[in-house]
Protein backbone atom coordinates (compact mmCIF):
# COMPACT_ATOMS: atom_id res chain seq x y z
CA UNK A 1 0.00 0.00 0.00
CA UNK A 2 1.28 3.58 -1.37
CA UNK A 3 4.13 1.68 -2.72
CA UNK A 4 5.31 2.32 -6.80
CA UNK A 5 5.16 -0.17 -9.21
CA UNK A 6 7.30 0.20 -12.37
CA UNK A 7 7.00 -2.20 -15.05
CA UNK A 8 9.32 -2.50 -17.88
CA UNK A 9 8.84 -0.81 -21.31
CA UNK A 10 8.42 -4.11 -23.22
CA UNK A 11 6.53 -5.66 -20.63
CA UNK A 12 2.95 -7.17 -20.93
CA UNK A 13 1.63 -4.62 -18.06
CA UNK A 14 3.43 -1.50 -19.96
CA UNK A 15 1.35 -2.58 -23.06
CA UNK A 16 -1.35 -3.07 -21.05
CA UNK A 17 -1.82 0.54 -19.94
CA UNK A 18 -0.38 2.04 -22.58
CA UNK A 19 -3.38 0.41 -24.80
CA UNK A 20 -5.86 0.36 -22.01
CA UNK A 21 -6.36 -3.55 -23.36
CA UNK A 22 -6.61 -6.46 -21.02
CA UNK A 23 -4.89 -9.17 -21.28
CA UNK A 24 -6.09 -13.20 -20.57
CA UNK A 25 -2.11 -15.03 -20.60
CA UNK A 26 -2.52 -18.69 -19.93
CA UNK A 27 1.18 -20.25 -19.08
CA UNK A 28 3.70 -19.77 -16.07
CA UNK A 29 5.07 -17.03 -14.33
CA UNK A 30 7.06 -14.39 -16.00
CA UNK A 31 9.16 -11.20 -15.69
CA UNK A 32 6.88 -8.51 -13.91
CA UNK A 33 3.91 -10.38 -13.04
CA UNK A 34 3.04 -10.06 -8.83
CA UNK A 35 2.54 -12.89 -7.21
CA UNK A 36 5.89 -14.72 -8.74
CA UNK A 37 6.14 -18.66 -9.43
CA UNK A 38 3.57 -20.94 -9.47
CA UNK A 39 0.19 -19.57 -11.45
CA UNK A 40 -1.04 -21.02 -14.48
CA UNK A 41 -3.05 -17.94 -15.81
CA UNK A 42 -3.49 -14.02 -15.88
CA UNK A 43 -5.31 -11.21 -16.57
CA UNK A 44 -4.17 -7.47 -16.75
CA UNK A 45 -6.85 -4.93 -16.74
CA UNK A 46 -6.09 -1.33 -16.98
CA UNK A 47 -8.22 0.20 -14.62
CA UNK A 48 -10.30 3.28 -16.95
CA UNK A 49 -12.29 5.99 -15.53
CA UNK A 50 -13.71 8.78 -17.57
CA UNK A 51 -10.84 8.12 -20.65
CA UNK A 52 -7.96 8.46 -17.89
CA UNK A 53 -5.96 5.07 -17.14
CA UNK A 54 -5.79 5.29 -13.17
CA UNK A 55 -3.66 1.88 -12.77
CA UNK A 56 -3.88 -1.89 -13.36
CA UNK A 57 -5.10 -4.83 -11.34
CA UNK A 58 -3.49 -8.37 -11.97
CA UNK A 59 -5.88 -11.59 -11.31
CA UNK A 60 -3.29 -14.54 -10.82
CA UNK A 61 -5.19 -18.24 -10.70
CA UNK A 62 -2.71 -21.10 -9.88
CA UNK A 63 -3.05 -24.66 -7.86
CA UNK A 64 -5.51 -27.02 -9.93
CA UNK A 65 -7.97 -24.64 -10.36
CA UNK A 66 -8.93 -24.04 -14.77
CA UNK A 67 -7.15 -21.38 -16.55
CA UNK A 68 -9.13 -18.36 -16.49
CA UNK A 69 -11.20 -17.70 -19.66
CA UNK A 70 -13.29 -15.64 -21.98
CA UNK A 71 -16.12 -15.48 -19.43
CA UNK A 72 -14.01 -14.76 -16.52
CA UNK A 73 -12.13 -11.63 -18.60
CA UNK A 74 -15.59 -10.29 -18.81
CA UNK A 75 -16.22 -10.60 -14.94
CA UNK A 76 -13.15 -9.16 -14.58
CA UNK A 77 -13.34 -6.07 -17.20
CA UNK A 78 -16.90 -5.30 -14.97
CA UNK A 79 -15.08 -5.38 -11.70
CA UNK A 80 -11.98 -3.05 -12.72
CA UNK A 81 -14.83 -0.76 -14.42
CA UNK A 82 -16.74 -0.04 -11.24
CA UNK A 83 -13.42 -0.53 -9.34
CA UNK A 84 -12.20 2.24 -11.26
CA UNK A 85 -14.96 4.64 -10.92
CA UNK A 86 -14.86 4.51 -7.71
CA UNK A 87 -11.22 5.23 -7.59
CA UNK A 88 -11.72 7.88 -9.50
CA UNK A 89 -14.88 9.38 -7.52
CA UNK A 90 -12.51 8.99 -4.55
CA UNK A 91 -10.11 10.87 -5.75
CA UNK A 92 -11.92 13.69 -7.38
CA UNK A 93 -13.81 13.55 -3.91
CA UNK A 94 -10.45 14.43 -2.28
CA UNK A 95 -9.32 16.94 -4.51
CA UNK A 96 -12.69 19.21 -4.02
CA UNK A 97 -12.46 18.55 -0.69
CA UNK A 98 -8.92 19.62 -0.04
CA UNK A 99 -9.58 22.53 -2.61
CA UNK A 100 -12.79 24.07 -1.13
CA UNK A 101 -11.19 23.67 2.56
CA UNK A 102 -8.72 25.79 0.85
CA UNK A 103 -10.53 28.12 -0.38
CA UNK A 104 -12.82 28.36 2.54
CA UNK A 105 -9.58 28.84 4.67
CA UNK A 106 -8.18 31.55 2.51
CA UNK A 107 -12.00 33.76 2.93
CA UNK A 108 -11.84 33.18 6.32
CA UNK A 109 -10.17 36.08 8.79
CA UNK A 110 -6.66 35.05 9.55
CA UNK A 111 -5.64 37.73 12.12
CA UNK A 112 -7.57 39.53 14.86
CA UNK A 113 -8.95 42.85 13.26
CA UNK A 114 -7.77 46.05 15.15
CA UNK A 115 -10.15 47.55 17.10
CA UNK A 116 -11.50 48.87 20.98
CA UNK A 117 -15.10 47.41 21.35
CA UNK A 118 -14.03 43.81 22.16
CA UNK A 119 -11.78 41.16 22.27
CA UNK A 120 -13.03 38.19 20.10
CA UNK A 121 -11.97 34.58 19.38
CA UNK A 122 -12.78 32.14 16.75
CA UNK A 123 -12.70 28.67 15.17
CA UNK A 124 -13.73 26.90 12.28
CA UNK A 125 -13.73 23.37 12.02
CA UNK A 126 -14.98 21.25 8.47
CA UNK A 127 -16.86 18.25 9.05
CA UNK A 128 -15.51 14.74 9.31
CA UNK A 129 -18.24 13.69 6.86
CA UNK A 130 -18.26 12.52 3.24
CA UNK A 131 -20.78 15.28 2.03
CA UNK A 132 -17.59 17.90 2.42
CA UNK A 133 -17.01 21.27 2.89
CA UNK A 134 -19.42 23.97 3.89
CA UNK A 135 -20.58 27.39 3.46
CA UNK A 136 -19.86 28.28 7.53
CA UNK A 137 -17.95 31.72 7.88
CA UNK A 138 -17.89 34.23 10.24
CA UNK A 139 -16.44 38.11 10.34
CA UNK A 140 -15.10 41.03 12.97
CA UNK A 141 -15.60 44.40 11.41
CA UNK A 142 -14.53 47.64 12.90
CA UNK A 143 -17.19 50.43 12.42
CA UNK A 144 -17.23 53.99 12.68
CA UNK A 145 -17.55 55.44 16.28
CA UNK A 146 -15.54 52.50 17.84
CA UNK A 147 -18.23 50.35 17.24
CA UNK A 148 -17.84 46.73 15.61
CA UNK A 149 -19.82 44.19 13.88
CA UNK A 150 -20.05 40.70 14.42
CA UNK A 151 -20.94 38.07 11.63
CA UNK A 152 -21.47 34.63 11.20
CA UNK A 153 -23.53 32.68 8.34
CA UNK A 154 -24.18 29.34 6.23
CA UNK A 155 -24.15 28.68 2.89
CA UNK A 156 -26.95 25.70 2.30
CA UNK A 157 -24.55 23.48 0.47
CA UNK A 158 -21.44 21.61 0.01
CA UNK A 159 -18.11 21.66 -1.97
CA UNK A 160 -16.53 24.47 -4.09
CA UNK A 161 -19.51 26.43 -5.17
CA UNK A 162 -20.26 26.51 -1.03
CA UNK A 163 -17.04 27.69 -0.33
CA UNK A 164 -17.17 30.45 -3.63
CA UNK A 165 -20.69 31.97 -2.65
CA UNK A 166 -19.38 32.37 0.88
CA UNK A 167 -16.76 34.34 -0.24
CA UNK A 168 -19.23 36.44 -2.24
CA UNK A 169 -21.25 37.14 0.43
CA UNK A 170 -18.46 37.76 3.32
CA UNK A 171 -17.49 40.40 0.44
CA UNK A 172 -20.17 42.15 0.18
CA UNK A 173 -21.27 42.10 3.89
CA UNK A 174 -18.13 43.89 4.32
CA UNK A 175 -19.44 46.30 1.57
CA UNK A 176 -22.79 47.14 3.49
CA UNK A 177 -21.16 47.39 6.71
CA UNK A 178 -18.76 50.04 4.88
CA UNK A 179 -21.90 51.79 4.62
CA UNK A 180 -23.05 51.57 8.71
CA UNK A 181 -26.65 50.16 7.75
CA UNK A 182 -28.68 48.68 10.44
CA UNK A 183 -28.94 45.47 10.84
CA UNK A 184 -31.99 44.51 9.19
CA UNK A 185 -31.53 46.99 6.64
CA UNK A 186 -27.83 45.06 5.72
CA UNK A 187 -29.91 41.58 5.42
CA UNK A 188 -32.55 43.03 3.08
CA UNK A 189 -29.31 44.35 0.91
CA UNK A 190 -27.81 41.09 1.36
CA UNK A 191 -30.99 39.02 0.95
CA UNK A 192 -31.18 40.68 -2.71
CA UNK A 193 -27.62 39.93 -3.87
CA UNK A 194 -28.22 36.09 -2.97
CA UNK A 195 -31.85 36.65 -4.85
CA UNK A 196 -29.42 37.93 -7.95
CA UNK A 197 -27.37 34.89 -7.27
CA UNK A 198 -29.97 32.60 -8.09
CA UNK A 199 -30.70 34.40 -11.32
CA UNK A 200 -27.17 34.60 -12.49
CA UNK A 201 -26.16 30.96 -12.00
CA UNK A 202 -29.55 29.46 -13.21
CA UNK A 203 -31.47 26.92 -12.06
CA UNK A 204 -29.22 24.05 -13.33
CA UNK A 205 -26.74 25.39 -10.07
CA UNK A 206 -29.49 24.46 -7.70
CA UNK A 207 -30.88 26.77 -5.39
CA UNK A 208 -28.57 29.35 -3.73
CA UNK A 209 -29.75 30.14 -0.26
CA UNK A 210 -27.85 31.07 3.16
CA UNK A 211 -28.69 31.98 7.17
CA UNK A 212 -26.71 35.23 8.62
CA UNK A 213 -26.59 36.90 11.91
CA UNK A 214 -25.63 40.38 11.94
CA UNK A 215 -24.67 41.80 15.56
CA UNK A 216 -23.09 45.61 16.16
CA UNK A 217 -21.66 46.40 19.58
CA UNK A 218 -21.29 50.23 20.75
CA UNK A 219 -19.14 50.20 23.53
CA UNK A 220 -19.64 53.90 24.23
CA UNK A 221 -23.80 52.79 24.87
CA UNK A 222 -22.70 49.37 25.48
CA UNK A 223 -25.65 48.51 23.61
CA UNK A 224 -26.09 45.40 21.24
CA UNK A 225 -27.98 45.41 17.80
CA UNK A 226 -28.72 42.65 15.95
CA UNK A 227 -30.86 40.44 13.31
CA UNK A 228 -31.21 37.08 11.79
CA UNK A 229 -32.36 35.93 8.23
CA UNK A 230 -32.66 32.41 9.75
CA UNK A 231 -29.71 32.10 11.65
CA UNK A 232 -29.73 30.40 15.42
CA UNK A 233 -29.18 33.31 17.90
CA UNK A 234 -26.31 33.86 19.71
CA UNK A 235 -26.36 33.45 23.46
CA UNK A 236 -25.33 36.06 25.86
CA UNK A 237 -23.51 35.38 29.26
CA UNK A 238 -23.21 38.54 31.47
CA UNK A 239 -20.65 38.55 34.51
CA UNK A 240 -22.11 38.48 37.85
CA UNK A 241 -23.09 41.51 39.69
CA UNK A 242 -22.22 43.17 35.84
CA UNK A 243 -17.69 43.30 36.88
CA UNK A 244 -16.60 41.95 34.04
CA UNK A 245 -13.33 40.13 36.33
CA UNK A 246 -15.58 39.58 39.17
CA UNK A 247 -15.54 36.04 40.11
CA UNK A 248 -18.36 33.11 40.25
CA UNK A 249 -20.74 32.25 37.11
CA UNK A 250 -22.18 34.10 34.21
CA UNK A 251 -25.81 34.11 34.06
CA UNK A 252 -26.55 32.89 30.16
CA UNK A 253 -29.63 33.58 27.99
CA UNK A 254 -30.43 33.10 24.53
CA UNK A 255 -32.10 36.23 23.55
CA UNK A 256 -35.91 36.60 22.34
CA UNK A 257 -36.69 38.18 19.28
CA UNK A 258 -37.62 36.95 15.83
CA UNK A 259 -35.72 34.77 13.04
CA UNK A 260 -36.41 36.41 10.06
CA UNK A 261 -36.60 34.31 6.77
CA UNK A 262 -33.02 32.95 5.48
CA UNK A 263 -31.75 34.88 2.69
CA UNK A 264 -32.80 34.21 -1.19
CA UNK A 265 -36.49 34.29 -0.33
CA UNK A 266 -37.13 38.20 -1.02
CA UNK A 267 -40.06 40.57 0.04
CA UNK A 268 -39.91 39.26 3.23
CA UNK A 269 -38.54 41.56 6.66
CA UNK A 270 -36.17 41.63 9.28
CA UNK A 271 -35.74 42.86 12.57
CA UNK A 272 -33.65 44.51 14.46
CA UNK A 273 -33.54 43.70 18.27
CA UNK A 274 -31.15 45.71 20.84
CA UNK A 275 -30.13 45.58 24.33
CA UNK A 276 -27.78 46.78 26.94
CA UNK A 277 -24.70 44.51 27.77
CA UNK A 278 -22.27 44.89 30.64
CA UNK A 279 -18.98 45.81 30.25
CA UNK A 280 -17.17 41.88 30.08
CA UNK A 281 -20.35 40.00 29.20
CA UNK A 282 -19.67 37.32 26.36
CA UNK A 283 -21.22 36.90 23.29
CA UNK A 284 -21.42 33.16 21.33
CA UNK A 285 -22.64 33.17 17.76
CA UNK A 286 -22.19 30.05 16.25
CA UNK A 287 -23.46 28.22 13.15
CA UNK A 288 -26.07 25.10 13.51
CA UNK A 289 -23.48 22.45 13.46
CA UNK A 290 -22.28 23.35 17.22
CA UNK A 291 -25.81 22.51 18.32
CA UNK A 292 -27.11 20.02 15.57
CA UNK A 293 -26.34 16.25 16.42
CA UNK A 294 -27.61 12.70 15.91
CA UNK A 295 -26.73 11.66 19.26
CA UNK A 296 -28.71 14.42 21.39
CA UNK A 297 -31.26 17.05 21.00
CA UNK A 298 -30.79 20.86 20.51
CA UNK A 299 -32.33 21.67 23.59
CA UNK A 300 -29.09 19.11 25.52
CA UNK A 301 -26.72 21.23 23.43
CA UNK A 302 -27.84 24.68 23.97
CA UNK A 303 -27.50 23.35 27.93
CA UNK A 304 -23.91 22.02 27.39
CA UNK A 305 -23.47 25.93 25.55
CA UNK A 306 -24.63 27.90 28.37
CA UNK A 307 -22.33 26.29 31.13
CA UNK A 308 -19.19 26.57 29.27
CA UNK A 309 -19.96 29.97 29.02
CA UNK A 310 -21.18 30.32 32.38
CA UNK A 311 -18.21 28.97 34.13
CA UNK A 312 -16.18 31.94 35.72
CA UNK A 313 -13.96 33.90 34.07
CA UNK A 314 -11.94 33.29 31.10
CA UNK A 315 -10.50 34.57 28.30
CA UNK A 316 -12.69 34.21 24.81
CA UNK A 317 -10.06 31.68 23.54
CA UNK A 318 -10.49 29.44 26.34
CA UNK A 319 -14.33 29.95 25.90
CA UNK A 320 -13.84 28.35 22.42
CA UNK A 321 -12.25 25.53 23.64
CA UNK A 322 -14.30 24.78 26.31
CA UNK A 323 -17.16 24.57 23.81
CA UNK A 324 -15.77 22.91 21.22
CA UNK A 325 -14.63 20.33 24.19
CA UNK A 326 -18.02 20.13 25.27
CA UNK A 327 -20.47 20.31 22.43
CA UNK A 328 -18.43 18.62 19.02
CA UNK A 329 -18.56 15.33 18.56
CA UNK A 330 -14.78 13.22 16.95
CA UNK A 331 -16.50 13.84 13.76
CA UNK A 332 -18.82 16.23 13.48
CA UNK A 333 -21.51 15.90 10.27
CA UNK A 334 -21.26 19.34 9.46
CA UNK A 335 -18.88 22.54 9.25
CA UNK A 336 -18.87 24.36 12.47
CA UNK A 337 -18.12 27.90 12.56
CA UNK A 338 -17.78 29.58 16.64
CA UNK A 339 -16.96 33.43 17.52
CA UNK A 340 -16.70 34.37 20.88
CA UNK A 341 -16.58 38.09 22.06
CA UNK A 342 -15.94 39.83 25.36
CA UNK A 343 -17.11 43.29 25.23
CA UNK A 344 -15.05 46.31 26.38
CA UNK A 345 -16.87 49.41 27.49
CA UNK A 346 -15.13 52.88 26.51
CA UNK A 347 -14.14 55.33 29.44
CA UNK A 348 -16.79 58.25 29.61
CA UNK A 349 -13.49 60.60 29.99
CA UNK A 350 -12.83 59.60 26.09
CA UNK A 351 -16.09 60.76 25.22
CA UNK A 352 -17.16 64.23 24.64
CA UNK A 353 -20.77 65.60 23.93
CA UNK A 354 -22.25 68.76 23.21
CA UNK A 355 -25.65 70.13 22.05
CA UNK A 356 -25.78 72.39 19.08
CA UNK A 357 -28.17 74.72 18.65
CA UNK A 358 -29.78 75.31 14.92
CA UNK A 359 -27.78 78.43 14.82
CA UNK A 360 -24.61 79.33 12.45
CA UNK A 361 -23.72 81.44 15.61
CA UNK A 362 -22.88 78.45 17.44
CA UNK A 363 -20.09 77.23 14.89
CA UNK A 364 -17.85 78.96 16.96
CA UNK A 365 -18.96 77.67 20.36
CA UNK A 366 -18.70 74.09 18.85
CA UNK A 367 -15.23 74.94 17.23
CA UNK A 368 -14.14 76.04 21.16
CA UNK A 369 -15.36 72.90 22.19
CA UNK A 370 -13.56 70.79 20.15
CA UNK A 371 -10.25 72.72 21.16
CA UNK A 372 -10.73 72.83 25.15
CA UNK A 373 -11.69 68.60 24.69
CA UNK A 374 -8.55 68.26 22.74
CA UNK A 375 -6.23 70.16 25.19
CA UNK A 376 -7.72 67.69 28.21
CA UNK A 377 -6.80 64.92 26.11
CA UNK A 378 -3.59 66.44 25.35
CA UNK A 379 -3.54 66.21 22.06
CA UNK A 380 -3.59 70.22 21.26
CA UNK A 381 -1.49 69.34 18.11
CA UNK A 382 -4.63 67.78 16.40
CA UNK A 383 -6.36 71.34 17.57
CA UNK A 384 -6.39 73.08 13.85
CA UNK A 385 -6.92 70.26 11.77
CA UNK A 386 -9.91 69.25 14.25
CA UNK A 387 -11.86 72.61 14.30
CA UNK A 388 -11.58 72.99 10.89
CA UNK A 389 -13.40 69.31 10.31
CA UNK A 390 -15.81 70.23 13.23
CA UNK A 391 -16.68 73.73 11.70
CA UNK A 392 -17.01 72.12 8.48
CA UNK A 393 -19.58 69.12 9.84
CA UNK A 394 -21.94 71.53 12.22
CA UNK A 395 -22.20 73.77 9.39
CA UNK A 396 -23.02 71.85 7.53
CA UNK A 397 -25.76 70.09 9.89
CA UNK A 398 -26.89 73.80 10.63
CA UNK A 399 -27.45 74.26 7.30
CA UNK A 400 -29.35 71.07 5.76
CA UNK A 401 -29.81 69.00 8.63
CA UNK A 402 -32.71 69.42 11.56
CA UNK A 403 -32.78 69.94 15.01
CA UNK A 404 -31.38 68.22 17.22
CA UNK A 405 -28.07 68.30 16.53
CA UNK A 406 -24.92 66.94 18.49
CA UNK A 407 -21.12 66.75 18.28
CA UNK A 408 -19.42 64.22 19.77
CA UNK A 409 -15.82 63.23 19.98
CA UNK A 410 -14.43 59.47 20.98
CA UNK A 411 -10.38 59.47 21.44
CA UNK A 412 -9.47 55.47 21.33
CA UNK A 413 -6.67 54.66 18.81
CA UNK A 414 -7.84 57.58 16.31
CA UNK A 415 -9.73 60.65 17.23
CA UNK A 416 -13.68 60.79 15.37
CA UNK A 417 -15.26 63.57 15.11
CA UNK A 418 -19.28 62.49 14.81
CA UNK A 419 -22.07 65.36 13.75
CA UNK A 420 -25.57 63.76 14.17
CA UNK A 421 -28.92 65.22 13.07
CA UNK A 422 -32.48 64.72 12.21
CA UNK A 423 -32.22 64.74 8.55
CA UNK A 424 -32.02 61.47 7.40
CA UNK A 425 -30.80 63.33 3.78
CA UNK A 426 -27.22 62.44 3.10
CA UNK A 427 -24.27 64.66 2.25
CA UNK A 428 -22.18 64.04 -0.88
CA UNK A 429 -19.02 65.30 -1.89
CA UNK A 430 -19.08 67.92 -5.27
CA UNK A 431 -16.79 69.29 -7.27
CA UNK A 432 -16.87 73.28 -6.69
CA UNK A 433 -16.56 75.65 -9.52
CA UNK A 434 -13.33 78.75 -9.19
CA UNK A 435 -15.64 81.40 -7.81
CA UNK A 436 -18.10 78.89 -6.19
CA UNK A 437 -18.34 80.32 -2.04
CA UNK A 438 -19.57 76.61 -0.87
CA UNK A 439 -19.21 73.28 -2.20
CA UNK A 440 -16.03 72.47 -0.33
CA UNK A 441 -17.14 71.57 2.63
CA UNK A 442 -16.84 68.17 2.88
CA UNK A 443 -14.21 67.90 0.25
CA UNK A 444 -12.10 69.79 2.66
CA UNK A 445 -13.17 66.79 5.32
CA UNK A 446 -12.51 64.54 2.67
CA UNK A 447 -8.53 65.82 2.82
CA UNK A 448 -8.41 66.16 6.41
CA UNK A 449 -9.62 63.02 7.55
CA UNK A 450 -7.72 59.54 7.48
CA UNK A 451 -11.62 58.30 7.00
CA UNK A 452 -14.69 59.59 6.96
CA UNK A 453 -18.65 58.72 6.22
CA UNK A 454 -22.04 58.67 6.94
CA UNK A 455 -24.41 56.25 8.78
CA UNK A 456 -28.35 56.58 9.34
CA UNK A 457 -30.30 55.41 12.11
CA UNK A 458 -33.96 55.48 13.17
CA UNK A 459 -33.74 59.16 14.15
CA UNK A 460 -31.58 60.67 11.38
CA UNK A 461 -28.24 60.41 10.33
CA UNK A 462 -24.45 60.99 11.53
CA UNK A 463 -21.55 62.67 9.70
CA UNK A 464 -17.99 61.22 11.24
CA UNK A 465 -14.67 62.09 10.64
CA UNK A 466 -11.80 60.56 11.56
CA UNK A 467 -8.15 61.02 12.24
CA UNK A 468 -5.39 58.81 13.48
CA UNK A 469 -3.33 59.58 16.49
CA UNK A 470 0.37 59.90 15.51
CA UNK A 471 3.32 59.32 17.97
CA UNK A 472 3.95 63.14 17.38
CA UNK A 473 -0.02 64.21 17.93
CA UNK A 474 -0.10 66.21 14.95
CA UNK A 475 -1.26 66.42 11.47
CA UNK A 476 -0.22 68.21 8.43
CA UNK A 477 -2.79 70.26 6.68
CA UNK A 478 -2.51 68.11 2.81
CA UNK A 479 -1.45 70.45 -0.43
CA UNK A 480 -4.12 71.52 -2.08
Amino acid sequence: MGRTHSYPADSEQARALATGTPVLRRGGASGGLAGGDGFHSALLLPLVARGETLGLVQFLRTGSGAPFDDDDLLLAQEIAARAAVSIDNARRYTHERSTALALQRSLLPRHAVEQSAVVTASRYLPSGSRAGVGGDWYDVIPLSGARVALVVGDVVGRGLRAAATMGRLRMAVRAFADIDLMPDELLTHLDDVVIRLQHEEGEEAGETSATCLYAVYDPVSRVCSLASAGHVLPAVATPPDGAGDAPGSRSVEFPEMPIGPPLGLGGLPFETVQFELAEGSLLALFTDGLVQSRARDVDTARELLRDGLAQGSASPDEVCDRLIAALVPERAVDDIALLVARTLSLDPGHVATLDVPSDPAAVAGARRFASETLTAWGLDGLSFTTELIVSELVTNAIRYGRSPIRLRMIRQSTLTCEVSDANSTAPHLRRARTYDEGGRGLLLVAQLAERWGTRHHREGKVIWAEQALRAEGLLTLPAT
